[in-house]
């Protein structure tokens, strides 16, 4: 991509009505734009960040036997009643359709993902099963506020696993536990993320959140050092010291949630009459597990978690471009390598614009936060090289030109 053809702009002013660095930094350097409170658009660079996580959570979700689907967002009235969610879930969005029918804007689905799978499922042959989507959801917050972390409009992986008893659902719960650790590790944030006990609310005693430590975040939790586990601030007074080893040693730190999961048990199956026939012939409940991940929140966070004061720093494998080309009006060099590059299947973002100096081409790409800045100048090029430097670092170095590729692991 060059950056004389993209259409957005880098913005040099703070937003003055955001409070969020993650926010401020990612509408500064052309990633999202702000529609209204909590209601953000995603630009090209973006969304080639925001794809790249979805992409991680699809490729270890279907790992594990996950089906991906896509349900609708206008979400019937009569679904949530059938749960009696109609009146008791506050931040639904309700409208009336010139039907006159009452619908929701999809918060979360298990009302609809739950007679949806009840019409495929009978036997006990049938399952196990894991659903999942990655789609648009919407809630209706009291105040929406740092910037991705909590908005009206985001987007949310949701999975939902059908059992038929607890046992099973232990199990799968138990491997759905580790795979998002996995996805956490490819994401950059796998040492500052942990598995957090979280009161169960209407489903079960306990739930699990997985809290990424961050000045910025929200809530507070207690962490302990023998296990790496941690207890929300919520349910701290329940709990007598680490839930997994007993260790009375915990410490508080702020965090931001990235991701749940909850046993559901009966709880949405019982309404639906959703049930199977086991060996027997014998009618037995779906037992059911939910697990949410948010791509947008967990961008917002990783972002939160990974600058400096210049800008953005972009773990690798979410980074919108692996390279952030700069040609100093050496532009015929800078075209060849630039094609060499996208030859050898290595993604570049190149800076070929001519009105713009040296330090404000630097600037900018500090703030974008690409894995690798390459300046091709008439210096580095009496050397038959570029300047390379790492965004993460603070020196550059000389990079021969017959290098680069391998340099750069292409």
């Amino acid at each position: 991509m060059r950056l004389s053809k993209l259409f957005t702009r880098t913005v040099k002013e703070t937003p003055k009505d955001e409070l969020s660095f993650n926010a401020q930094v990612l509408i500064r350097g052309g990633f999202i734009d702000k529609l209204a409170a909590g209601v953000y658009t995603f630009l090209p660079l973006g969304l080639r960040v925001h794809n790249k996580i979805c992409r991680i959570i699809r490729e270890e979700m279907d790992k594990i036997g996950g089906q991906e689907l896509l349900m609708a967002a206008l979400t019937p009235k009569e679904l949530w009643q059938t749960t009696d969610r109609w009146d008791n879930f506050d931040a639904l969005f309700k409208l009336k359709g010139n039907d006159g029918k009452e619908y929701a804007l999809g918060a979360t689905h298990e009302e609809i993902v739950t007679p949806t799978v009840k019409k495929h499922i009978f036997s006990y042959k049938d399952l196990s099963i894991c659903v999942y989507q990655i789609q648009t959801k919407f809630r209706n917050e009291l105040r929406a506020k740092a910037g991705l972390i909590r908005g009206r409009e985001f987007s949310m992986k949701d999975a939902y696993s059908f059992h038929p008893d607890e046992e099973s659902l232990n199990e799968y719960y138990k491997i759905v536990q580790e795979t998002y650790f996995k996805i956490f590790e490819r994401l950059g944030i796998l040492n500052i993320t942990y598995l957090t006990y979280a009161s169960g609310g209407a489903f079960s005693k306990y739930s699990h959140e997985y809290q990424t430590l961050c000045s910025a975040g929200e809530d507070t939790i207690y962490i302990c050092d023998k296990c790496k586990i941690a207890v929300n601030h919520e349910i701290i007074g329940e709990v007598d010291g680490c839930p997994a080893c007993g260790n009375k040693d915990l410490h508080e730190e702020k965090a931001v949630e990235v991701a749940n999961i909850f046993k559901l048990n009966t709880r949405f199956s019982k309404p639906f009459g959703f049930t199977y026939l086991d060996e027997a012939g014998q009618a037995k409940d779906i037992i059911m597990g939910c697990y949410g991940m948010g791509p947008s929140r967990l961008m917002g966070t990783i972002v939160e978690v990974s600058h400096d004061d210049k800008g953005i720093i972009w773990p690798a494998n979410i980074a919108p471009f692996q390279v952030h080309l700069i040609s100093l009006r050496q532009n015929d060099a800078a075209d060849a390598l630039y094609n060499e590059l996208i030859e050898a299947k290595i993604e570049v973002l190149y800076d070929d614009r001519e009105d713009l100096s040296a330090g404000e081409k630097f600037a900018q790409a500090d703030l974008m936060g690409l894995p690798y800045r390459i300046v091709v100048s008439e210096k580095t090029l009496a050397d038959k090289a570029v300047e390379v430097k790492l965004r993460s670092a603070n020196q550059a170095e000389l990079v021969k030109l017959k290098d680069l590729i391998s340099y750069l692991g292409g």
